[in-house]
């Protein structure tokens, strides 16, 4: 009897037949890892369901993928409903997805999305309720589980950055049944206590189980209504959780919220001699506009030879009165000149007020320019420091084997150099 031999075609549609018409195939409930996960441009789902020792491939025709309450990713635990059937062309066999969802999660997903929505419509997440964070907060309380690696880097990151800075920890369950009581516990607990300037509330990375105390209305309620600024910091950069939404800054990572929270002091170190270089030129101005305006008065001639205005308006009135006694009746001359008294008396009365607004204007600008003299300040302690006859500003400019000469109140001294160290 001659064998008959099957073309490859002929075999795969059989197996696609057998597998197509087993009723317990097409009709499979799965429970798998997602990996290899590939999205087309025309919106199909290519994928890998696996477990510990095994993997299939799958696919979820876009006509099904919009009832897909996540965004599929490797790594993703889910369960899937669908057949299983043979690729014809590579006679391959794979499981076509009908619907799929997050194992154990996929409510939890569905009452995130609900809870957002009502919030957002409720005004929790505008921009216009956000608290603006304080520039140098005295004291930093952090809301957060006291044992977790997330409370250790906040503290350290502080630490580094502004040592200055106080931290009061506010310790929460942050994860289970009661986490989302003891977290709201504790932001009341803040606010009422009215010690800290700005609050991080938050936690480590972790399963959407794991941050779900964070998606609970009650912690968005109680962070929107406190007064005290609050910077969420839960789980990873990838992580969005209600808290985050309705919180007045959102943090990546409790690291970064504490970086938010705190400027670093070496920044705060280099505004400061910024802001001490620009005082440094303002009073500068001052002095040189003070000295030009103290040169142009003593150089008014008022001041030089005051009797001089005087005895010129002395002249003026006097022959002014020669002039009325020749050409005026007697009555009319004696009118004139009680006149001209009159007149001279408060002349003098107001160049003495004059003279005397000149004389206060002066000492006023006398002690202007000694509060800025340079002798005056080296008197105080100050000196000046050259090298080569050349101001020297900073360490990093001296020559440590050249000599110095530091003037200061009463001289000059010349030193040397025996050590030298900068600070940072």
């Amino acid at each position: 009897m001659v064998r008959q031999y099957l073309t490859v075609s002929a075999l795969n549609r059989y197996l696609k037949y057998k597998l197509d018409n087993d009723s317990e195939l097409q009709n499979i409930l799965l429970k798998a890892e997602i990996s290899n996960f590939k999205r087309h441009s025309r919106g199909h789902l290519y994928l890998s369901l696996k477990d510990d020792n095994s993997s299939i491939s799958a696919i979820m025709f876009v006509s099904n993928t919009a009832r897909l309450n996540f965004n599929p990713k490797d790594g993703d635990k889910v369960i899937v409903e669908g057949y299983i059937s043979v690729y014809e062309a590579y006679g391959t066999y794979q499981i076509y997805i009908q619907k799929m969802d997050l194992d154990g999660v996929g409510d939890l997903y569905l009452a995130y999305e609900r809870l957002k929505e009502d919030l957002a419509k409720k005004g929790y997440f505008k921009e216009e309720h956000k608290k603006a964070l304080p520039k140098f907060p005295k004291t930093v309380g952090v809301i957060t589980s006291p044992t977790g690696a997330a409370v250790r880097d906040i503290i350290n990151v502080i630490g580094s950055r502004f040592p200055l800075t106080k931290i009061i920890v506010y310790p929460a369950l942050v994860q289970g049944v009661n986490a989302k009581e003891s977290i709201v516990e504790q932001i009341e607990k803040a606010n009422n206590q009215g010690l800290v300037d700005v609050l991080i509330v938050g936690r480590g990375g972790g399963s959407i189980e794991d941050l779900w105390a964070f998606n609970e209305e009650v912690v968005a309620e109680a962070i929107y209504n406190s007064k005290i600024p609050v910077i969420s910091a839960v789980g990873h950069e990838t992580d969005f959780t209600i808290a985050d939404f309705v919180a007045d800054v959102r943090a990546s990572t409790p690291s970064h919220a504490a970086e938010i929270a705190v400027k670093n002091y070496r920044d705060v170190l280099l505004d400061i001699e910024s802001y001490q270089l620009r005082m440094k030129n303002s009073l500068g101005n001052l002095y040189n506009n003070s000295l030009k305006h103290y040169t142009t008065i003593i150089n008014r001639n008022v001041l030089k030879n005051p009797r001089r205005l005087i005895e010129a308006k002395e002249l003026y009135f006097s022959n002014l009165y020669d002039r009325l006694v020749k050409v005026s009746p007697v009555n009319v001359i004696s009118n004139r000149k009680e006149r001209i008294l009159n007149l001279e008396k408060q002349l003098k009365s107001d160049y003495r007020y004059q003279l005397n607004q000149i004389q206060s204007d002066y000492n006023h600008l006398l002690e202007k320019l000694e509060l800025v003299n340079p002798l005056n300040i080296m008197k105080k302690g100050f000196a000046i420091v050259k090298q080569d006859d050349l101001i020297k500003k900073h360490i990093s400019e001296i020559d440590k084997f050249k000599h110095l000469k530091i003037e200061m109140s009463g001289g000059e001294i010349t030193a040397i150099i025996k050590d030298m160290r900068g600070k940072e």
